[in-house]
């Protein structure tokens, strides 16, 4: 387990734990009454510090090495279910972005979203979780093909931006960002978003249009990084923690000015200090998500989402 600057306290008092249990289990020392006292004071500390997060403390989990990516929330939620697509059938499958059709109990829906690695290779493989245009146009022809069945649409969102390189750009980022959001603001079937990690500019806006946009709770969604925020207004990156705040890009935040339609609640401790907690409360999300809008007509859907989205950014005096 790796453990964050802010999370010290906890790794001091988790070590003293097994310790004391360990000694418990070597000898015939009674500790139980200690092990108690360590675990409720653990608690506590933990109650603390995830109460007290600043918008770079919750970047900074949204990064951590540990936390579940898109392939693992798909996995647990749809398990044998899942039948990963590829290809835009045009230039290539963008390892990148993954997609496929998958079941929460008997409903199908077309599963969509960022993929990161978990090592220096997987890491390489997934090109850091920043698609090409192709991964953003396999995106599209996925979201086609459920729309054509009639299934819906769930996007989880997890990247640091789209794919800035000079092949990307001739092959079109830019233009197929615009089309999927283009196409998702009239798509004729539910769409859900669930922002797992990062949301992070372009990259996250071109699979982030939704009927129902949520949240996790140690998650951020911003045009830009506060790192490249920092590098851009202060022309170095130690402002960081100074550029989170202002960005206002927490999912408290995001609640706040609209952008967005629901907080998930992550365990203490993140999404990472409990998988399976956390997969299931996705898991349950998406169902009720989905219970609002199935009975909504193509012509009502389309309006509503259209109405959502005029209306961000407008104020009346």
């Amino acid at each position: 387990m790796e453990y964050l600057d802010f999370e010290l306290p906890i790794k001091e008092l988790e070590e003293q734990y097994q310790k004391a249990c360990a000694i418990g289990e070597e000898s015939e020392v009674d500790v139980s009454a200690t092990c108690r006292q360590i675990e409720k004071r653990l608690n506590e500390t933990k109650k603390e510090i995830y109460k007290n997060l600043t918008a770079w403390q919750r970047v900074q989990l949204s990064r951590h090495p540990n936390r579940p990516y898109t392939l693992d929330y798909i996995n647990a939620i749809c398990g044998e279910s899942f039948l990963e697509l590829h290809g835009d059938r045009n230039v290539r499958d963008d390892k990148a972005m993954i997609g496929g059709l998958g079941k929460i109990g008997d409903q199908s829906y077309m599963f969509i979203g960022q993929q990161k690695g978990f090592n220096t290779k997987t890491r390489q493989y997934r090109n850091f979780g920043m698609a090409n245009p192709e991964g953003y146009r396999k995106a599209l022809r996925l979201m086609k093909s459920a729309e054509k069945f009639n299934i819906p649409v769930v996007t989880l969102v997890d990247t640091p931006g789209a794919y800035p390189g000079l092949e990307a750009e001739e092959r079109g980022q830019g233009e197929a960002i615009a089309r999927n959001i283009f196409e998702m603001t009239r798509l004729k079937v539910p769409i859900i978003v669930v922002i797992i990690g990062e949301g992070a500019s372009g990259g996250a806006l071109g699979i982030g249009v939704g009927d129902k946009v949520m949240m996790l709770e140690n998650t951020w969604y911003s045009v830009i990084s506060p790192e490249s925020c920092s590098s851009i207004l202060w022309r170095s990156w130690e402002f960081k923690e100074k550029a989170a705040d202002a960005l206002k890009l927490t999912a408290k935040d995001m609640k706040k000015q609209k952008l967005i339609d629901e907080i998930v609640k992550e365990p203490i401790g993140g999404a990472h200090g409990n998988r399976e907690l956390t997969f299931e409360t996705v898991k349950n999300a998406i169902s009720t998500a989905y219970s609002e809008f199935k009975n909504l007509s193509p012509a009502e859907l389309v309006k509503m989402r259209m109405d959502k989205y005029s209306d961000m950014g407008v104020f009346k005096g």
